[in-house]
């Protein structure tokens, strides 16, 4: 299907972000082809934070013998996968420095020494480019953090490197596939190296799947952290716009973007999240720590609604949440089935348009902003790309690009309606309406289907998708692992009204401690 029908009619896509492997980065140190052994043995394999700080705090590990094994893994296994775009060459002394401060007696918490991978669509004040995947970007580094990159450095987080991601976000091209970027190349699925890693944060999908990292951030406008998630069979969460400040990301649109933890388990997701929480846009008396929410007999009594409209597209799919219906009534849940969404399409439509408005406005303010970028206009990335359509187009065009460089600025009566009426869709007609009516505590439905064959000629094969009403109405997601369609992961979304995290983890908790459906990749090559 191509991207602006699924945005439109499905209501997941538009924001799909994937930037490549090592051979295009700046950094000597990783090369094409070093992948030796077996990718998917590893001593840290499904470690979580819990488990690092033990051993880090009982002197059996250190934060930087910890960050040398990662980055080993890294270079040995990333040449399969291409999930990683550069590595941050202060890493190792940042290691160094927690473990200085450990030895101190100054413990920053929970993040304190852990590794993490951040999509490169994001601003870091050090030596590594942002660039968002695309080789017009090339240089541009950033003149300030953005916030959630200070608040990680606070946090004691080890920066081990940037994600690839779809180029722009996959914002540049209905042909477009999930994962590819101009300067990283296509990122693969650990799961089967022939499948979609889906998008856009896939490089970070890809690369927590793979064991490359603790804990991992993407960034999502429509369903650009629940995909890969699901498809990588790992937790996220795109929290409440506002939760996670939104500067210093290379945007398509402001009313949407936000970016969010993507973890192997809801509890390290849920540390990750409440760390990196700007309390001061939360409402009076909203609590940030969401580990208080991991409660496993959360689903006993709460109310939840079922989305059958967003199953149907995969039988396979159904069983699993079929399954995990029935699971979440053992275990006490009140579910009400169905649940009915009115006005879909009218709300992709509508937002689909104000993503075009938004895109050229936010993108030309954040360049304006960035005086190492070598592109100042949306304008000027177009003859880019068209004078280096080699590397930049030889697969897919821009004609996304051309239809939002086209658009008025934002006190364009067009963009004004749209925008209304898509928030109006998503929110007090759409989520607000039914979970009032029903009472509910959360909403679910399957997050994605199997990852598809990787097509640079056609493009994406997106099959099923429930990301849209939470992401246009700009409420949480948390996608948990649900199980697996021939070895391929899929995921279970749990949405909900505004400000909602801590209900929703608790319950999603519960359900990830019921089923235990996340293993890690085999690797292979293909299915069958």
């Amino acid at each position: 299907m191509k991207r602006r029908a699924f945005v439109t009619s499905t209501v997941l896509g538009g924001t799909a972000l994937t930037l490549g492997g090592f051979s295009s980065c700046s950094n000597p140190s990783v090369q094409e082809g070093e992948s030796s052994g077996n990718p998917a043995d590893f001593e840290l394999n499904e470690i979580t934070v819990a488990d690092l700080q033990a051993k880090m705090s009982s002197g059996e590990m250190t934060a930087t013998g910890i960050c040398a094994l990662y980055l080993d893994r890294i270079k040995k296994v990333d040449p399969l996968l291409k999930a990683v775009i550069e590595l941050n060459p202060d890493a190792l002394a940042i290691a160094q420095q927690m473990d200085k401060e450990r030895k101190e007696g100054k413990l920053r918490g929970p993040l304190h020494g852990i590794p993490i991978l951040i999509k490169d669509n994001i601003d870091t004040d050090d030596k590594m480019q942002t660039t968002a995947g695309s080789l017009a970007l090339s240089g541009n580094i950033a003149p300030e953090d953005a916030p959630v990159v200070k608040k990680l450095r606070e946090a004691g987080a080890v920066l081990l490197g940037k994600t690839n991601l779809s180029e722009w976000a996959n914002f540049r091209s209905e042909m477009s596939s999930s994962g590819w970027s101009g300067r990283g190349g296509q990122v693969s699925n650990p799961y089967s190296l022939d499948r979609s890693p889906c998008g856009s944060s896939s490089g970070t999908g890809a690369a927590v799947a793979a064991n490359f990292c603790a804990i991992g951030i993407g960034t999502e406008t429509n369903g650009s952290i629940v995909c890969p998630s699901g498809v990588n069979g790992i937790v996220g969460i795109k929290p409440t716009l506002g939760l996670w400040e939104g500067k210093g990301i290379v945007p398509i649109a402001h009313s949407q973007d936000t970016a969010g933890p993507m973890c192997r388990t809801v509890t390290d997701a849920a540390l990750l999240l409440g760390a990196l929480a700007d309390e001061k846009q939360a409402p009076e008396g909203y609590s940030t720590d969401f580990t208080l929410s991991m409660d496993a007999s959360g689903l006993s009594g709460a109310r939840i609604g079922i989305y059958r409209e967003a199953t149907g597209f995969h039988p396979q799919v159904d069983e699993l949440f079929n399954q995990a219906v029935e699971l979440m009534k053992t275990k006490g849940a009140i579910l009400v089935d169905p649940v009915k969404f009115e006005g879909r399409r009218a709300m992709g439509e509508a937002s689909y348009q104000v993503l075009l408005f938004e895109f050229k406005a936010g993108l030309n303010r954040y360049l304006s902003e960035h005086p190492a970028a070598p592109v100042k206009t949306l304008e000027d990335i177009i003859t880019f790309n068209e004078q280096n359509r080699e590397k930049e187009m030889p697969w897919f065009g821009q004609d996304i690009f051309l239809l939002a460089n086209k658009k008025e600025d934002l006190s364009s009566e067009e963009y004004l309606k749209a925008l209304a009426e898509s928030k109006r869709l998503a929110q007090k007609e759409g989520i607000d309406k039914v979970m009032a009516e029903n009472n509910l505590d959360a909403i679910i439905a399957p997050t994605n289907g199997p990852a598809w064959t990787i097509d640079r000629v056609n493009g994406d094969h997106f099959s099923g998708s429930s990301s849209s009403y939470a992401a246009i109405a700009g409420y949480p997601n948390i996608t948990v692992p649900m199980g697996y369609v021939k070895g391929l992961p899929v995921g279970i979304s749990f949405f909900g009204k505004a400000w909602s995290e801590s209900v929703l983890l608790k319950i999603a908790f519960a359900f990830e401690q019921a089923s235990k459906h996340r293993k890690a990749p085999s690797f292979q090559e293909k299915i069958g």
